[in-house]
């Protein structure tokens, strides 16, 4: 099978894309069993749900912008190198027509591109997302400017670039240092409310330029399905939902009739965003902004705890307290099986599994979302 990505021995982000999608899912399957055998686990995986979609799915992009004014996407293994021009069939249409028309916008501008190695120019990151619902975000991240002058002709070229895209909201990040990453704390609205707006299951979800949503939304669907049928009747039930970032999980377990719902993040903004979903969609949730391994769950009594760690895995201090206080049900979801596998080393000792099932978020690529309930044993 020819791969539909026309630089994919370059960019690697569709390392995948070669097989036949449902050879990839097959593949996925027996990777975590054999990450699960390596742990000399006696578990298994034997359902994976497709992704409703598998070209486009994508709903942000990190377009790199480099010293000479390429925009495109990194070279595999060179972190100095842009493709440019190079978008990606994984990406929203609408990010592919945002790209082009910002890619344009850089070479008559009249700013200047960042030297990552001498640590001078001002054009940094382009990150365009999309919603499923036709909201578009254009998030410019440039360096400081050097002076006035310079700063108000970023402001001006970047209305000009509000006015050619016409996406529901731009924005002007400034990365005040020399880390090299494509969000910055000084967040600038160019046009719309900085904000684009995603709707998933009959819940409506702001998103702000530095917040974390499911890459896939398509595919968010079918997870957070997973997740309720999963948690059976939450009717009356007391849910915890930790790692709960700008509230996917717990908006939904509060819109599906649990008692109480709470929830922790440790990224401040997520929190802020989390509490104006719950505003927005009319939903009574508690937030509370801290790291999950220092905050003291032990008197929530929760009926049932949800675990959505990064990739990384849960903190060590953060698993020695799901051990020690044990809740009476868990729902595992995890983006990175390897690390899943290694917790469960531990977990097995307290709890059974009762459902398991992998949902395909990332066609065309080796990642893949796994998501677990656990039973404590009686």
């Amino acid at each position: 099978m020819k791969s539909q990505c026309p630089n994919k021995e370059v960019c690697g982000s569709c390392s995948w894309s070669h097989i036949p999608y449902a050879d990839q899912l097959q593949q996925k399957i027996q990777d975590i069993n054999g990450s699960f055998k390596l742990k000399e686990l006696d578990i298994h995986v034997k359902e994976i749900l497709p992704s409703p979609i598998t070209e486009h799915y994508r709903n942000r992009m990190d377009f790199v912008i480099d010293f000479e004014g390429r925009v495109g996407m990194r070279q595999k293994g060179k972190w100095w190198k842009v493709i440019d021009d190079h978008t990606c069939f994984l990406a929203d249409k609408k990010i592919e027509i945002l790209f082009h028309i910002v890619r344009d916008w850089t070479k008559t501008a009249g700013l200047s591109f960042y030297d990552r190695k001498a640590h001078t120019g001002l054009l940094r990151y382009a990150v365009l997302r999309a919603t499923t619902h036709g909201q578009t975000m254009v998030n410019i991240v440039t360096s400081a400017p050097e002076n006035s002058e310079e700063e108000a002709l970023v402001q001006t070229q970047l209305e000009s670039l509000a006015e050619k895209t016409q996406a529901t909201t731009v924005l002007w990040s400034v990365n005040h240092t020399i880390t090299d990453v494509s969000f910055a704390d000084d967040i600038r609205i160019i046009s719309g409310d900085g904000v684009i707006e995603e709707i998933i299951a009959d819940i409506s979800y702001l998103i702000s330029p530095n917040a974390f949503f499911q890459t896939n939304s398509h595919g968010a669907a079918t997870l957070l399905e997973t997740v309720l049928e999963f948690a059976g009747d939450i009717e009356g039930k007391r849910i915890l939902d930790l790692y709960c970032g700008t509230g996917f999980f717990a908006l939904a377990f509060a819109k599906n009739g649990a008692k109480d719902v709470l929830g922790v993040e440790l990224n401040p903004k997520a929190i802020e965003d989390a509490k104006q979903n719950a505003i927005k969609n009319q939903l009574d949730v508690e937030f509370h902004d801290a790291k999950t391994e220092e905050y003291d769950w032990s008197q929530a009594n929760a009926d049932l705890v949800i675990l959505d760690p990064p990739r990384s895995g849960m903190h060590d201090n953060a698993l020695k307290d799901v051990l020690k206080n044990a809740p009476n049900e868990i729902i595992y979801i995890s983006c990175h099986y390897k690390n899943f596998a290694r917790e469960m080393v531990l977990l097995q000792e307290l709890y059974d599994i009762e459902h398991m099932r992998a949902i395909d978020m990332f066609p065309h690529t080796p990642h893949v979302e796994l998501v677990t309930k656990l039973v404590k044993k009686k």
